[in-house]
């Protein structure tokens, strides 16, 4: 009796191992949000759709990461921000000391004691030291001490994320705007298309592809579930052109007997994960981006995008990428 009592049932033994299943291919998005959240899991820019709340300031912010991962153009935006920012606080306790403060440029040749404070302060931040106009006591003098050593750390922490920045290895996939139900091998398939942007190459281009929709269980719940879609060619040793990334829809395709509408009924999103090794930093780097049902076009296929040989070089328009085209003897 003791032994039965610990003695899985077969019932037991199957429902363990569907969540146990189930729990290996949520791709750590839990069920919560698998389930209740009503925009795409994953963005066209590879970013999640999460909400995270309880941090700490530093850490809801993480002022290093997110000066390392912002656009070119917002990164020099907080930069020169931070930079005017300082040395107008310098101008102003320097011209709080008074007119007689800085000495020897005119007041009236530099806009006004403020402005005469402000291009002092800039001087002294960079280190420039036009000797146009100098500390007078012993007030600024402190101040200029202090500025100077602000002045030295502020650069070297810009010049460092400059660089990190530059040196940070990172994928630029261009993924196609629209996948599509193409025209396959006698039967139909899911397609899109990916092109590398930069001239470094990507060796060992490794895809994944995975279905996620919404399912009702036995209890009559509706669950997200995440399955591998099988694709033609997973893995490409080399990625110079462009690679249509093609899952065949055959009798054992997940996509076999579904439908747009249906696509659309439950929520379902394709996301792709690519990883490779960037050849120019020998270190792995990653995509991934999604498809959801009003970005997948049904019979159609991709336009071509390779250009005549010039002196017998085979070449790729990238400006043609995203362009499709129908497919007229595609099967319904």
């Amino acid at each position: 009796m003791a032994s039965e009592l610990f003695e899985a049932s077969p019932l037991a033994e199957r429902v363990s191992g569907e969540q146990s299943e189930s729990r290996d291919r949520d791709l750590g998005f839990g069920t919560v949000i698998g389930r209740d959240s009503r925009q795409r899991l994953l963005n066209r820019d590879g970013s999640f759709n999460v909400i995270r709340r309880g941090l700490g300031a530093l850490d809801e912010w993480a002022p290093y990461h997110l000066l390392l991962t912002m656009t070119w153009a917002r990164f020099f935006g907080v930069v020169a921000l931070i930079y005017v920012t300082l040395n107008l606080i310098f101008a102003a306790m320097f011209a709080a000391f008074g007119a007689d403060a800085l000495t020897g440029a005119l007041e009236h040749g530099h806009g006004g004691t403020f402005a005469r404070a402000f291009f002092f302060s800039v001087q002294t931040f960079a280190t420039i030291g036009y000797g146009q106009v100098a500390p007078q006591g012993l007030g600024p003098n402190l101040l200029v001490t202090v500025e100077a050593l602000v002045g030295l750390m502020f650069q070297a922490l810009a010049t460092g994320l400059l660089f990190a920045r530059f040196a940070r290895p990172t994928a630029s996939i261009a993924f196609s705007r629209s996948a599509v139900i193409a025209p396959y091998a006698g039967g139909r398939s899911l397609q899109f298309r990916i092109a590398n942007r930069r001239r470094s190459e990507i060796i060992q281009l490794e895809a994944q592809v995975l279905f996620s929709y919404l399912h009702s269980d036995s209890r009559g719940r509706r669950v997200r579930r995440y399955e591998v879609l099988p694709l033609e060619r997973n893995k490409v040793t080399f990625f110079p052109l462009a690679w249509t990334i093609v899952h065949p829809i055959d009798a054992a395709s997940l996509l076999a007997r579904r439908t747009h509408e249906d696509l659309v009924a439950e929520e379902a999103e394709i996301l792709v994960l690519l990883s490779g090794v960037d050849e120019a930093f020998a270190q792995t780097v990653h995509a991934r981006s999604s498809y959801r049902p009003e970005e997948i076009v049904w019979n159609a296929r991709f336009a071509s995008i390779f250009m005549p040989p010039e002196a017998g070089v085979v070449g790729i328009d990238l400006a043609k990428l995203h362009d499709i085209e129908p497919a007229a003897d595609a099967t319904t």
